[in-house]
């Protein structure tokens, strides 16, 4: 029955050649992740305590961390052809290590989620009140679960459609605020709001799509080549930081104000609705799409049971949309902004592993040439344990700096600096059950 639901996607297993996607179909995905509603309010934060140079140059100094962060993981999930919490077991953290993770990634994604799903229900209920705000944010649930379940294929032809409607969009509601003034005016003008420094500015750029970048391999494992890893990275994380944070620059030195929404809504009604809405859309099914991941993984590791991932992200769409209705989310955005802290440490762990100190990458060439996966990972690495924890402390308490970025490089250093040392040692075996396994394991009563 799971299956009938949608397709696994290689939750568990390497994507083969044969199922992978052309640079242009992920770099849509991409571009649709960064250029959602979140990049406009980044966009007017910095320009209500920015002048526009001073943005600009923040803009340009957090995306190109977050490329170099991303294009580095996304070569792994490319060549590796696994996600992020599965590459995880082989890029320093261990079986236990990557429940974690698994765990981490799902309860975050499924947060933001919900509470993204509540914003669009906010703007739909606006456009059309027949409805109540809790039914807009049940169903608009609902639809991007549907989509999400049948997998990678259906989100792809999504971002074909929201992508292009959403630049248009904001191209029509920005267009006809930005139009009734001058842009030399309103680049040279004085910021409304409290001062924000370059290195608090950039510290918001980086901060703001460090999980995203955490989980490119989600997605670039649906990759062909580096080279399309590089461009699809470049062109979306540029494109998403420019365009839509530069707009969003400039409605704030235009409007005198922060909040984009407000302003968006009012200039252009029902059209700044759409925007609302296309622009979650798009963001929010990735949001559902690596929450399953994360949390198959999870429930293979901790349970011992491998679960469809279709069959997991239906249940937990319709968790998190009946949450969203109930409201019940919208006290859960402080924990999920602490949660954040600890996603930084793991890309700087993983890079770390993959290309420097390389514990675990014979294994994982070894299963490449054989098309498959290692066929057993460490159950424990407690060095790494500790590398995380440390990391994650200094990103939440050391304001020196940029929070994220300094948590993500103390980790990678400290990672390779033990790793030299020898001190990386997994402890305790476990056996990779694949989606081969599974269906061996499913057919077995029948055949009996």
């Amino acid at each position: 029955m799971a299956s009938s639901l949608g397709t696994d996607d290689y939750a568990i297993s390497r994507v083969p050649a044969r199922a992978r996607y052309s640079w242009v179909s992920v770099a849509v995905q991409r571009f649709g992740q960064i250029s959602a509603l979140s990049q406009f309010l980044l966009g007017a934060t910095l320009g209500f305590g920015m002048s526009f140079w001073n943005a600009f140059w923040a803009i340009t100094l957090g995306a190109v961390i977050l490329e170099l962060v991303a294009i580095a993981l996304g070569v792994i999930g490319m060549r590796e052809g696994l996600t992020t919490s599965m590459l995880a077991r082989w890029c320093g953290f261990g079986q236990a290590g990557s429940a974690l993770i698994g765990l981490a990634i799902g309860i975050s994604l499924v947060g933001w989620f919900g509470i993204q799903s509540g914003v669009s229900a906010e703007g739909l209920h606006e456009l059309l009140p027949g409805l109540p705000a809790w039914a807009w944010s049940l169903l608009f649930g609902l639809a991007v679960t549907a989509i999400v379940v049948k997998g990678f294929h259906s989100m792809a032809w999504t971002a074909y459609l929201t992508v292009p409607a959403f630049v248009l969009l904001v191209a029509w509601s920005v267009g006809s605020e930005l139009s009734q003034r001058s842009l030399s005016e309103l680049a040279s003008a004085a910021p409304a709001g409290p001062s924000l420094s370059l290195l608090q500015g950039t510290t918001l750029v980086a901060g703001g799509f460090i999980v995203g970048a955490v989980i490119t391999p989600d997605m670039t494992r649906f990759n062909r080549s580096v080279g399309d890893v590089v461009k699809q990275t470049l062109l979306g994380i540029t494109l998403g930081e420019y365009v839509i944070g530069l707009i969003g620059v400039l409605l704030a030195h235009a409007i005198k104000s922060a909040d984009i929404i407000t302003i968006v809504t009012s200039t252009v009604g029902w059209v700044g609705v759409l925007v609302i809405v296309v622009g979650t859309l798009k963001i929010n099914d990735w949001n559902l799409y690596s929450s399953g991941l994360g949390l198959v993984n999870f429930v293979g590791t901790v349970f011992g049971r491998q679960v469809n991932r279709a069959a997991v992200t239906l249940l937990i769409g319709v968790v998190g949309s009946v949450l969203a209705a109930a409201g019940i989310l919208n006290s859960f955005t402080d924990f999920l902004t602490v949660l954040g802290v600890a996603f930084p440490p793991i890309a700087g762990i993983m890079i770390a592993e993959y290309f420097v100190v390389r514990t675990w990458r014979r294994d994982l060439d070894v299963a490449k040439a054989a098309d498959g996966v290692p066929p057993q990972a460490p159950r424990w690495v407690p060095a790494t344990l500790v590398i995380w924890l440390v990391a994650s402390l200094v990103g939440k308490f050391v304001t020196w700096g940029l929070p994220s970025i300094n948590s993500l490089i103390v980790a990678f250093v400290l990672y390779a600096v033990v790793g030299r040392l020898g001190l990386i040692r997994g402890y305790g075996v476990a056996h990779t059950e694949t989606a081969d396994d599974r269906q061996a394991a499913a057919s077995a009563p029948s055949a009996a």
